[in-house]
């Protein structure tokens, strides 16, 4: 039952059971909190007990009324109280358990942890809340899990703000401080001597960098006030006490309730900033002319790194072969050689300014070199001798053709701007019959005719500023199309194709002639097809009357059985006004296509089918379809299944499995599957099914040797391989671990490689034995069993091999004929030691184990 605080007292009463308050910090006192009612009327008076920090906080009348005797503070634990109902001291009822929650009120003013923060910032610093160069912090007591203690960092002012512009901004939610957009453009770090590389800042190198700039000296430096002013400035900029001299102080504010409450608390904090000078500069971009005869290197530009320790290092961003850029160590950037634009009209350098551990002090600062063009190329005719056609009776001002010339220069610039002259003209006329423009296009001047000229050549000069160039032009009068194609004949019949008939076969050769000016655009003349619109047919020609019709495309009987062929000569050159194609310009082809029995057609033609190893018998792999194009019934069949894996429905085209796959057999195999009409069998077409099985974890890895030895005098680890059929991921890398994951006192197991494993003797033999070790080897998939392997240990001979005595069975080892011819040898010295005590093979595991 949850109680709480009401203005009327009736509403604080509750019956004698547990109980949940809910009271504020700092409520003031005395204060009625609730009152238990009695549930018997035998009762007198109640007593209880408070489980709490200061047990004078609550109290509890003989009516049961509890009363607030201190305030309470959320910071502390909540009170428990429990009440017991007494008669004459004896507990008739009860105990009750009363839960008071100390709500948190808003009683604490959030606070910086510093009241004045110092930072540095470099002018130019990229603006944006993510690239904080400082920040503040600030705490609240009130209780975190409520607004009381949600704060809110502010910027209240900038000190100075002449042009009322705030240059930096904070994070309301972190309080972390950057620069604005405006900062990034408007902060400026004191003016200041720049020093280089390994430059040292001594009052030494301040006078020969005074000296720089003022070489005529007369005075001491020490009496010099030109000098000393700058000195002075100097040591302040370097030595500038961010809290004494600051270049920029903020008043930020942090408030509790988020900042969006009248009634919120808040704290104050200063920031003292300096800004720091950004000697990292870009110089460019930077314009060098082309084919400059200058002393090389040349210096053309410098960069100053904030560090002046930096290295610098120059690279270029394309990547090309030619970078006839360096850097020096102080940071003056050369050129190697002479540039070409023509070559190459912009170069992009990276430079690097990294410490002596290769780590970036300043980022990679990108410059564009831009090469300038000079005039140092002359226009170049496209073409040898330009050749342009124009027809007689064209009207004055008729355009012929555009001359292209070519000039390697910069493209809208002086250096490319070209002009053109007409030098001569052939056969000369008076006044002259053609004019170019500044274009280059050539225009007539006059209505031409083919009976006076038939041809013209022209000299055309064209120059830019400082060169010149020839070209030769041949404008060519052509008769004006005034003749119409004619067909010797305008009707060729009915031609009888069968629809097999290959592509390019040639149904009939049609002829047509052109009265007009021959070798001319108006007397060439051209074929086009109508009532095709497959495109199924196509004249061949060579533009001189004679054309041949062919078949383009594969014929179809099912598709189109006839076809109307409407054939239209002609010229490419427009006919003279008033002139119109006639029926003489049209010819007619009938085409009947005869039906050929052709064989099934796949829908498919290719047909590849990928299935898991351990696809179920009977599983469908894949349903071939075909259809014969005359619609006659098909039947299938399958060959070249040399495992017998596979079986094929001869009605419905299913392929089926018939027998257990195995990819570690054969993963991929094809078979040949056959459509053929089932009452003409020889009317068949084949494809080929590509068959790929996918692997499954069937396979666990197997020991490749089960066997091997150690010599008790020099005890190697011995080599465990293991292989697995599967391939990826149900293969390796393999897991080695001793039967049901146990350690071994004895033996240890080392992991060399994805298949590989060593097995070391820990503890030094004292007698021959052979021992079986248990070692569980699990696939990458976890996949194993549990394998024997067997170790001798025994005595050695000099070669490294076992002593073994001639009456005993032979251990072998994988060593072939060796050792049983080394055992032969040698078996006398083991007869030299006494018989060893029969073990089993459980009784020695559990001695090694």
């Amino acid at each position: 039952v949850r109680g709480r605080l009401g203005k009327d007292l009736e509403e604080k009463k509750g019956p004698f059971e547990n109980t949940v308050l809910d009271v504020p910090e700092g409520t003031p006192v005395p204060y009625p909190l609730y009152q238990v009612l009695q549930s018997t009327p035998d009762s007198d008076s109640y007593k209880h007990h408070v489980f709490q920090q200061g047990k004078e906080d609550i109290s509890v009348a003989k009516d049961g009324w509890l009363f607030l005797e201190k305030p309470l503070d959320w910071s502390q634990d909540d009170h428990y109280v429990i009440v017991e109902a007494l008669e004459n001291d004896e507990v008739v009822e009860g105990p009750v358990y009363v839960t008071i929650n100390v709500l948190d009120i808003n009683n604490n003013a959030p606070s910086f942890n510093q009241s004045s923060y110092i930072a540095m910032v470099q002018e130019n610093s990229r603006a944006g809340v993510c690239l904080p160069f400082t920040r503040v912090f600030a705490s609240d007591l009130d209780d975190p899990q409520t607004p009381n203690a949600q704060l809110k960092y502010s910027l209240v002012s900038q000190i100075p703000n002449k042009k009322n512009v705030l240059l930096f901004q904070i994070n309301p939610k972190t309080g972390e401080i950057s620069t604005s957009d405006e900062g990034q453009q408007m902060l400026k770090a004191r003016e200041g001597i720049q020093y280089g590389r390994e430059e040292d800042q001594s009052t030494e190198m301040l006078k020969m960098k005074f000296d720089e700039f003022c070489p005529v000296q007369n005075i001491p430096y020490e009496e010099n006030p030109f000098f000393t002013c700058v000195e002075r400035a100097e040591m302040r900029r370097r030595n500038v006490d961010p809290l004494e001299d600051p270049d920029f102080t903020l008043l930020v504010r942090v408030q509790d309730l988020g900042g969006d409450s009248p009634t919120a608390l808040s704290g104050n904090a200063r920031v003292h900033i300096v800004v720091k000078q950004n000697l990292w500069n870009n110089p460019g971009p930077i314009t060098i002319k082309e084919n400059q005869k200058e002393q090389y290197p040349l210096v053309i530009a410098k960069v100053q790194s904030n560090d002046p320790d930096a290295v610098y290092t120059l690279v270029q961003k394309e990547k090309e072969l030619k970078f006839p850029f360096q850097i020096k160590g102080n940071g003056e950037i050369v050129l190697t050689e002479e540039l070409d634009r023509e070559e190459k009209d912009m170069y992009i350098l990276v430079v690097f300014a990294k410490d002596n551990h290769d780590r970036d002090v300043d980022p990679p600062m990108e410059i564009h070199i831009l090469v300038e063009d000079v005039n140092d190329n002359a226009p170049e005719c496209e073409q040898e001798e330009s050749v342009f056609e124009v027809q007689e009776d064209e009207i004055v001002g008729t355009s012929i053709g555009d001359l292209m010339v070519s000039d390697a220069d910069e493209e809208g610039t002086l250096n490319s701007q070209l002009t053109y002259t007409i030098v001569s003209q052939s056969p000369v006329t008076t006044p002259g019959t053609f004019l170019i423009d500044d274009t280059g296009k050539i225009q007539s001047l006059r209505m031409l005719q083919r009976k006076e000229h038939q041809a013209y050549d022209l000299i055309i000069r064209v120059s830019d500023s400082e060169f010149s160039t020839e070209c030769k032009v041949v404008i060519n009068v052509i008769d004006v199309n005034n003749e119409t194609p004619q067909f010797e004949k305008n009707n060729y019949g009915s031609v009888t194709l069968a629809e097999d008939s290959p592509v390019g076969h040639t149904l009939v050769t049609i002829k047509a002639t052109d009265a007009d000016d021959p070798d001319s655009g108006s007397s060439l003349i051209e074929f086009h097809i109508s009532g095709d619109e497959d495109e199924v047919f196509t004249v061949e020609t060579d533009g001189k009357g004679v054309g041949h019709l062919v078949v383009a495309k594969p014929l179809d009987f099912e598709a189109s059985q006839t076809y109307k062929l409407q054939i239209d000569a002609r010229n490419p050159e427009p006919l003279m006004k008033g002139l119109e194609y006639g029926e003489e310009s049209t010819a007619f082809v009938f085409v009947d296509v005869t039906d050929v029995d052709e064989v099934p057609e796949f829908s498919l033609d290719v047909l590849d089918v990928t299935v898991p190893e351990n696809a179920t018998k009977g599983s469908v792999l894949l349903t071939v379809e075909a259809k014969d194009p005359e619609g006659q019934e098909i039947r299938f069949k399958l060959d070249g299944d040399s495992k017998g894996w596979l079986e094929m429905d001869a009605n419905t085209g299913q392929i089926r499995t018939k027998d257990k796959l195995d990819r570690e057999t054969l993963e991929t195999f094809e078979v040949t599957v056959t459509a053929f009409e089932k009452d003409h069998p020889e009317k068949s077409s084949e494809r080929v099914v590509h068959v790929r099985l996918l692997d499954v974890n069937d396979n666990v890895p197997k020991l490749i040797e089960n066997q091997d030895f150690i010599c008790m005098n020099n005890p190697k680890p011995v080599t465990i391989k293991a292989q697995d059929a599967d391939s990826e991921p149900f293969s390796q890398p393999f897991t080695f671990t001793f039967a049901h994951g146990k350690k071994s006192p004895n033996w240890d197991l080392r992991k060399v490689d994805g298949t590989t494993a060593e097995l070391v003797l820990k503890k030094k033999p004292t007698e021959d034995k052979t021992f079986s070790v248990l070692i569980n080897i699990k696939d990458n998939a976890g996949i194993g069993v549990t394998q024997s392997f067997e170790v001798k240990v025994c005595e050695c001979t000099e070669l490294g091999y076992c002593f073994v005595a001639p009456e005993q069975q032979a251990f072998k080892f994988g060593m072939g004929a060796t050792i049983g011819i080394l055992a032969g040898l040698i078996g006398f010295c083991s007869n030299k030691k006494g018989k060893k005590k029969n073990v089993t093979e459980e009784e020695e595991r559990n001695a090694m184990m």
